[in-house]
């Protein structure tokens, strides 16, 4: 009896260290995929995403994987989490910068506590401005509380804008215990690629739900009757998105004339959605002077809806991490157009940060009925626009 027990536990003993080892190969082929894939190059201090063969911020290749290998990666990684964590904490040392800051992101919405001081070490330490900007934002979605000095010293005199400007968001995510949520990491676990880039231009629009930053559920379908203007902008920090939302407060009763609704949609969990619209703190921006919390608090009409996985971008073509902009991973600039009964009259995916139409030419193709855009300095794999 004794030996069948001691067979039994070695049995078992050896089991859990094969599945270990098969879990760890798991991780491994992914950190391999991620580090052998050829992504477009970031510029010298790694804010911005270069297209390889023009040499400009942006991508102008529409049919560009880096975006899918990004999501993915932190899809497969996440699922591996919390059995084989320790093999996916090893990629945050790894040489490859894609793969310490995709490494960085799904241990932080993953709720791995335990990565907190190698994150640190990121912060203090790390040459790339994109992964120092990541390791800020990780801690902020931990609630690091342990972080702060650290985050406050950095926020003072990393040599990055873009990074302090993560470290003062970051630092206001923990005061407020407003870490990565559970939502956001089912988004991400849930992520089909069979799903991705499905619309179609003059066919029925793929319904969805989203939570709005008041906390409330927005339907598309619900917006049936009316035409439906959906823009995915990128972030907070982002000068051209606060004009579109500067536009759109002056333009309410424009937009209700042409019986139009529009919804503004940020691939980001809640937290960092709420901020873009002036209900978190009230960040200090480089390009501008004054603050836009109370405009916003009074102007905003309009419901500016969370993607936190960019689920439904992938889907409709705004390819989630497409390409570095102020050193953090966002969406292509993307504009959809639906009309009162439902189907899809224009979609427009931007090649870089300033590509897509205004407000003011949205509108204008609404009340026109003619769905034509090209912008002037709309990147093509030649250098000139297409």
């Amino acid at each position: 009896m004794h030996l069948k027990t001691l067979s039994l536990a070695s049995l078992l003993c050896l089991n859990c260290v094969v599945q270990a080892a098969v879990g760890n190969e798991r991780v491994e082929a992914v950190l391999q995929k991620v580090a052998s894939h050829s992504f477009h190059p970031l510029n010298d201090d790694h804010s911005f995403t270069n297209d390889r063969k023009v040499g400009k911020h942006g991508i102008a290749d529409l049919d560009d994987t880096d975006w899918r290998v990004r999501s993915l990666a932190i899809r497969d990684l996440l699922l591996e989490l919390p059995n084989d964590v320790l093999a996916v904490q090893q990629g945050l040392d790894h040489k490859n910068h894609h793969v310490r800051q995709i490494v960085a992101a799904a241990l932080a919405i993953g709720g791995d506590q335990a990565s907190v001081s190698k994150l640190e070490r990121m912060l203090e330490n790390d040459p790339s401005s994109l992964v120092r900007a990541q390791a800020a934002m990780s801690l902020g979605q931990l609630v690091a509380k342990n972080s702060v000095d650290l985050l406050t010293k950095r926020f003072a005199d990393d040599s990055s804008k873009d990074v302090r400007h993560q470290c003062e968001l970051a630092l206001d995510q923990i005061a407020k215990d407003a870490g990565a949520t559970q939502e956001q990491r089912k988004a991400f676990e849930t992520l089909d690629e069979a799903d991705f880039e499905k619309l179609v231009v003059n066919s029925s629009a793929k319904p969805f739900t989203l939570t709005a930053t008041d906390g409330e559920s927005w339907k598309l379908e619900s917006q049936r009757g009316k035409w439906v203007v959906l823009i995915w902008i990128f972030a907070d920090w982002c000068p051209v998105c606060h004009s579109e939302f500067n536009d759109l407060i002056r333009m309410k009763e424009d937009f209700a004339a042409a019986n139009a609704s529009v919804a503004t949609i940020e691939c980001h969990d809640l937290y960092r959605c709420r901020l873009m619209v002036g209900k978190e703190v009230d960040a200090k921006y480089w390009f501008a002077k004054e603050s836009f919390q109370q405009k916003y608090k009074k102007g905003i009409w309009w419901p500016h809806l969370s993607d936190p996985a960019g689920k439904v971008g992938a889907s409709y073509g705004a390819d989630p991490m497409a390409f570095a902009v102020h050193a953090e991973y966002v969406n292509r600039p993307s504009t959809i157009i639906i009309d009162p009964e439902g189907i899809v009259r224009f979609a427009y995916y931007g090649t870089f940060w300033g590509d897509r139409p205004s407000i003011h030419e949205t509108l204008e193709m609404i009340q026109s009925e003619r769905f034509e855009f090209k912008h002037p300095r709309r990147l093509s794999e030649t250098g000139t626009s297409k």
